[in-house]
């Protein structure tokens, strides 16, 4: 249960192929078929928002 620093991001997940994204004001959100090199590389991101934004968000 990686437990992230973030304003918006409270903890990331990934199991499967489903990423699991816990927001500090609006709870969890699934996103299906999602590599696990998109997940490392989140979690490796300076900033957890501006990586959900550009390479999560509406596309998948």
């Amino acid at each position: 249960m990686p437990i992230v620093s973030s304003t918006a991001i409270a903890r990331i997940e990934w199991s499967n192929g489903t990423l699991s994204i816990w927001f500090n004001k609006s709870g969890r959100y699934d996103y299906h078929f999602v590599p696990e090199s998109i997940y490392r590389a989140f979690l490796a991101a300076r900033s957890k928002g501006e990586f959900f934004n550009d390479h999560v968000k509406d596309k998948y």
